[in-house]
């Protein structure tokens, strides 16, 4: 594994921990990723024909999906021209969670990956 796609993923994996949702939310997400099944879910959430391969690029397009949400479920109704929608906000949560876990998951830390320290 390249230092590029372990640095990618390190990236995606901050900016998920720094976002705030609510705790609910969160709980719920949680609860469903109990129940995930890639194949069908990630597909369905996606609204694609194919289920995408696991990594940083199928996180982030979560990511940006999952950010839409958080704005239509924080910005009244008139302002964005949509609805906010639980149930979706909450199975796209679900997703994000699952496929961050496989991509952490799929990063094995091993030392000559590690930086090198700087010579004193």
């Amino acid at each position: 594994m390249s230092c590029h796609f372990r640095d990618s993923i390190v990236s995606v994996l901050d900016t998920l921990a720094r976002a705030r949702r609510p705790r609910l939310l969160l709980r719920a997400a949680r609860m469903g990723t109990m129940e995930y099944r890639r194949e069908v879910d990630l597909r369905r959430v996606l609204r694609l024909p194919a289920t995408p391969a696991p990594g940083p690029a199928t996180v982030r397009t979560l990511v940006a999906l999952e950010e839409e949400m958080e704005m239509l479920r924080i910005r009244p109704c008139h302002e964005t021209g949509e609805t906010w929608r639980p149930a979706r906000h909450v199975e796209v949560m679900i997703a994000l969670m699952a496929e961050a876990r496989l991509m952490a998951e799929a990063v094995e830390v091993r030392p000559h990956l590690r930086p090198l320290p700087e010579a004193v």
